[in-house]
């Protein structure tokens, strides 16, 4: 997750590699409106049906959308309601860190997702899922739907934002920030879900990070 200005010195930069490379380098055109929305709800839509996969395999993400889960296994409040309300402290580092821009889209693309949550169960049903296949499928489906949103500067808020903000003012590293407190979500629902469960998750965020590590490339895809 980037500002503006981010995106755009990143922009900049694959230009300049392209130049140094002795590619031809094609400025980049804005996304439309239109384009942004239905870039929100198909991402979303592929993070909403990961979930559906990790909810019926009791597995757990990382991020506020892991601890939307821990309050939904542990009180059975609903998985969107707790999506939605938990994310809302973090649109204000959002909106520091990252403009006005991307917080709007955020908060449209959290609401987005945690209406989702609670309408695919009702036209989804899984008779039969086995649960490594679940961790490995809905990590995939996540990291394409977040690299969906991220190629239209948008993205699904929480520690994101609160690590990328630490960056900027404190100097910590956004993703070992995002690192250890994904290991502290993830570990702190050992009381809740066996170990195996707990290990299966992450490998489904090992999945999420492979599918962005592989294809959110700025210096090879300029349609960011």
């Amino acid at each position: 997750m980037r500002s503006v200005q981010g995106w755009q010195g990143l922009r900049g930069w694959a230009a300049r590699r392209a130049r140094a490379a002795g590619r031809p380098s094609v400025p980049p055109r804005a996304h439309s409106a239109l384009e942004d929305v239905q870039a929100i709800l198909t991402g979303c839509l592929f993070v909403a049906l990961a979930l559906v996969f990790m909810r019926d395999s009791r597995l757990l993400p990382g991020g506020v959308t892991g601890l939307a889960f821990i309050v939904h296994y542990a009180s059975g409040w609903a998985l969107g309601a707790a999506l939605f309300v938990l994310n809302l402290p973090f649109y204000l580092f959002a909106w520091r860190a990252l403009g006005w821009r991307f917080t709007l889209k955020t908060f449209v693309a959290v609401a987005v997702l945690a209406l989702y949550t609670e309408l695919l169960p009702r036209l989804v049903g899984l008779a039969r899922l086995d649960p490594v296949f679940s961790a490995v499928m809905s990590g995939l489906l996540a990291g394409t739907g977040i690299l969906i949103l991220m190629r239209h500067q948008a993205s699904l808020g929480g520690l994101g934002a609160l690590a990328f903000y630490l960056q900027q003012r404190r100097g910590w590293r956004a993703g070992t920030v995002q690192m250890l407190c994904d290991a502290l979500i993830l570990g702190s629902a050992l009381w809740l879900l066996p170990p195996g469960r707990v290990a299966l998750s992450g490998l489904s965020a090992a999945a999420l990070n492979f599918v962005i590590a592989i294809n959110h490339r700025p210096d090879r895809y300029h349609g960011i």
